[in-house]
């Protein structure tokens, strides 16, 4: 039968319980375990009472909060928890010394910066896996020549590889921000109680031990009114996500020319047409990040709704907000790496047809400059001849006739002009460049040792993250274990 709500249970109160009790259940109970450990530790209370209270926690370890139904009796997950674990321990919600020294304040702000901790190292696994397999291809395919293109018209050569590694330089910046973020969040809030602590002896750095948290947070009403970090993780996945769906984008027009082959796994039917593979994928990655970008932009706008407190414009109303942006944008990351793993070239772009796009006329240009010929006078020999016709018709006659009609003799010797048409027609001698950021093959590969090794380093750190928190619960659970008597 459907609980008899109020206007504002029914509205608000019971879709903020669907929408968070999931997520916050039970990392309060997590968190809860390591306040009573710290308050016994403390002599804040009995050693019964601790006893008593950690038996209980283990039981709601047991429960399942994606079940748990809002009838309006208690206000939220929080109160839900107290009624809950007074039933486990078999005594009623006023016996409870579980929130001694301990407001909804700290306790969310805490099991927050819990949640979006895990959620960013689930994002910042999977961006590096991306960016393995993104250099893995960036490597293989540095010999392979297309066209680049500058707002949306032939430019220059480049290969595949060139481009790739352009986008892993741009992730290795993003898992480093991501990491940097990491650093933000593990810092406890936990014992700034409402905002003004506690007169109780109680110890903020046990608890944030416990909690594989890395330090205490300085002041306590930052503790609790702060919201710079909620901020900037919804900003940076915008900023990420944006990034790699410039890349889908690119990647759409590559499917479209067949210079890529359109991977299998990642496209759907028509319902009529029967030839056509839709490689979807790519707008879904481009909707994501767009999606991404609202959820930013709404973050952005309830925290600066809020006054410089707590409030729930910056903390309960931006939550769900955050846990769907960063799922989303752990979700964007691995469909990036599963359709960087299937991607092969096809038929990318022929020598001629680079040729006749005109992406090789800079270079033409470039080797007549290093002939000595001034620059803008090389440029107007070169927009010349290409007026007249594709850089295949150039002849030594039609150069020199050129250079003649612009007024431009010096330097424009025979071995100037059979460099030009050298250059104009043979586009794969742009993988000889030695340029140590460009399109040279011997280059692009130096590019992915060192990008490599920027991933590595961030990988590292991730993990050294990740132990100290598996510790912190390996230690609380044993000391949970021994106060509890199991």
């Amino acid at each position: 039968m459907e609980p008899n709500l109020t206007v504002y249970q029914r509205h608000h109160l019971r879709v903020a319980f669907e929408h968070h009790a999931a997520h916050l259940y039970g990392p309060m109970v997590h968190a809860s375990k390591a306040h009573v450990v710290m308050l016994a530790e403390q002599g804040l209370i009995p050693a019964a009472s601790a006893t008593q209270l950690l038996r209980g926690l283990l039981v709601l370890d047991g429960d399942r909060p994606a079940e748990f139904g809002y009838d309006g009796s208690v206000e939220d997950v929080y109160y839900t928890l107290e009624r809950r674990l007074a039933e486990a321990c078999g005594i009623s919600t006023g016996e409870l010394n579980v929130q001694l020294a301990r407001s909804r304040n700290d306790l969310d702000a805490g099991v927050f910066r819990m949640i979006l901790r895990e959620q960013v190292l689930a994002v910042l696994d999977a961006l590096t896996s991306a960016g393995a397999v993104l250099l893995d291809r960036a490597d293989a395919y540095a010999d392979t020549v297309i066209i680049g293109y500058t707002h949306r018209r032939p430019a220059q050569p480049t290969s595949i590889g060139h481009a790739l590694a352009g986008y892993a330089e741009a992730l290795a910046g993003q898992a480093q921000a991501y990491l940097d973020l990491l650093h933000e969040l593990n810092r406890s809030p936990l014992g700034s109680c409402a905002f003004a602590g506690t007169d109780l002896d109680i110890d903020s750095g046990r608890l944030a031990e416990l909690l594989g948290f890395d330090e205490v947070i300085v002041n306590s009403y930052e503790a609790v009114a702060g919201a710079d970090h909620l901020m900037r993780n919804g900003t940076l996945n915008a900023q990420a996500l944006a990034t790699g769906a410039r890349l889908a984008r690119t990647l759409m027009d590559w499917l479209s020319w067949e210079w890529v082959v359109t991977p299998p796994d990642f496209t759907q039917g028509s319902s009529i047409m029967p030839q056509k593979r839709n490689p979807v994928v790519l707008e879904h990655l481009v909707s994501m990040a767009g999606a991404t970008a609202a959820d930013a932009a709404s973050v952005l706008n309830n925290v600066g709704a809020a006054w410089w407190e707590d409030s729930n414009n910056a903390t309960t109303d931006v939550q769900v907000r955050l846990w769907d942006s960063n799922d989303r944008a752990q979700r964007f990351f691995s469909l990036l790496d599963g359709l960087f793993q299937q991607l092969e070239p096809l038929r990318t772009p022929t020598a001629e047809q680079i040729v006749r796009s005109g992406a090789t006329t800079t270079a033409a240009a470039d080797a007549l400059a290093r002939h000595g010929v001034p620059f803008r006078g090389g440029h107007s020999i070169v927009g010349r001849l290409v007026r007249e016709g594709e850089p295949g018709t150039w002849t030594p006659e039609k150069v020199r006739a050129a250079a003649d009609a612009v007024g431009v003799q010096e330097g424009v010797t025979e071995a100037a002009i059979a460099d030009l048409i050298d250059a104009a027609n043979r586009p794969e001698l742009v993988l000889r460049r030695a340029q140590p950021d460009g399109p040279g093959q011997d280059a692009v590969r130096a590019q992915v040792r060192l990008l490599r090794g920027s991933f590595e380093r961030v990988e590292a750190r991730t993990r050294e993250l990740r132990q100290r928190i598996r510790a912190a619960e390996a230690t609380l659970a044993a000391v949970v274990t021994e106060t509890a008597g199991r």
